[in-house]
């Protein structure tokens, strides 16, 4: 792909901002003249919304630096579609090299992705997926199997069912999900069923959502706590909503975790949730990798050697419970 003059396109972008765009949340440094070489990333971040998030925006500015070769704009959307249209909208009229995203939700870009497509700029989805009628509006997609994630847990507490010897017994379940729409919600909650639909005796109370934040997962859970007085198990689809959800627990004054009166199964597996694990205070998280930087990083990487990448680009990932840290 033919490079343009990146020292240039980064003034004009900066000029833009200061002249009152007002739209983006970034970072930019005028290149130095022997920079004229670096690979113009645009990268619209859905938010700041949860430890998880932060740990992926950082992995990603860690690799694509001006010392790997690349000039990365960075931008935060805030958790709104509007935001990151003009985002991407703004990168295209800047004609970055590529364009990376993880998209607020899953539908509506068909529109701003083929304006992308015809301005000849490949798209990299990160984290979360789009909907759309043709899949070449992007290059690649590179994160987590959501499914495969919410199976895990499903798995997870069927197991815990056999060592407990509670096959026979009504099982009630609160599910926690995240943003409405977003890949994460979908598919976490579409692997789960997978496994939940086939034992007669899990009775699934509620699926609210709780907007991935600890805040809204307090709420969410102390109205459940209100409103079901048997909870046996909570699936919280991340750690900040079951930081919340925690909290709710502690305030009703309801044991939650291994040998508690509430089985806690959460998703994302941060540093603050695995000490929580070791604790005993939740059963089992299931990880969700945020450190996809070095995979954006090599994918960038064969794209300007002209080689082709897959499609969908998984990253590695494990479960973790007491058993993990019972040799440490």
């Amino acid at each position: 792909m033919k490079k343009l003059r990146r020292s240039l396109t980064a003034v004009l972008f900066l000029c833009l901002l200061l002249s009152g765009c007002g739209m983006f949340d970034v970072d930019v440094e005028e290149p130095a003249k022997e920079e004229e070489d670096l690979i113009v990333v645009g990268f619209s971040q859905v938010g700041s919304e949860s430890v998880w998030r932060t740990k992926n925006t950082a992995s990603i500015q860690e690799e694509l630096t001006q010392e790997n070769g690349f000039f990365l704009i960075f931008a935060n959307a805030r958790q709104k579609q509007e935001n990151q249209i003009k985002h991407i909208r703004e990168f295209i009229s800047q004609r970055v090299d590529y364009i990376l995203f993880s998209p607020v939700t899953e539908e509506g870009w068909d529109t701003v992705l083929q304006e992308a497509k015809e301005a000849g700029i490949p798209v990299i989805l990160v984290d979360r997926k789009v909907d759309v009628a043709d899949s070449s509006l992007y290059t690649a997609w590179i994160g987590s199997d959501m499914t495969e994630e919410g199976r895990q847990a499903g798995l997870w507490l069927e197991n815990y069912e056999k060592e407990n010897q509670l096959e026979s017994q009504q099982i009630e379940i609160v599910v926690l999900q995240g943003t409405e729409g977003a890949t994460s919600t979908i598919e976490r909650t579409k692997g789960f069923h997978q496994i939940a639909d086939a034992h007669e005796n899990w009775v699934i109370l509620e699926e609210p959502y709780a907007d991935y934040t600890t805040a809204k997962g307090e709420e969410v859970m102390d109205r459940l706590l209100d409103t079901y007085p048997s909870i046996d198990v909570l699936i919280s689809q991340n750690d900040d909503m079951t930081f919340g959800a925690l909290q709710a627990m502690d305030d009703h004054g309801i044991k939650a975790g291994v040998d508690g009166d509430v089985a806690v199964v959460s998703f994302d597996a941060v540093d603050e949730a695995l000490k929580l694990v070791k604790q005993g205070r939740i059963n089992v998280d299931v990880e969700c990798n945020p450190l996809q930087g070095p995979y954006i990083w090599m994918t960038l990487e064969a794209l300007e050697r002209g080689e082709t990448v897959s499609k969908n680009i998984v990253v590695k990932e494990r479960v973790y419970d007491q058993s993990f840290f019972s040799g440490r």
